[in-house]
């Protein structure tokens, strides 16, 4: 049996260096329901690597600093994937 894969939490804030945008294939934001709000959430594709964030994690806010910084990055990803409260919505705000 092949053992199960050890799982690592990291801050956006500690993962910065590990994603030049150089390496960004996708940049994907969806709401995820939370029963009473909806958390936000974004999936970098990089390197051959997927890393999932959230709008609660420390260093969000350097984390969309940096993704920012990608040519013809969506800047108006928040308003698309926030319109409708507690329904599924996926926005690509980058993608090669």
């Amino acid at each position: 049996m092949k053992e199960p894969q050890q799982v690592k939490v990291r801050s956006s804030l500690d993962v910065l260096t590990d994603i030049p945008l150089g390496s960004v294939e996708r940049v994907t934001f969806y709401e995820r329901d939370e029963i009473t709000t909806d958390l936000i959430c974004c999936e970098v594709v990089a390197s051959g690597q997927i890393w999932t964030f959230h709008e609660e994690m420390p260093g969000w806010d350097a984390l969309m600093a940096h993704l920012a910084g990608l040519a013809s990055f969506r800047q108006d990803w928040f308003a698309a994937v926030s319109q409708t409260a507690f329904q599924p919505c996926e926005i690509v705000a980058f993608a090669r």
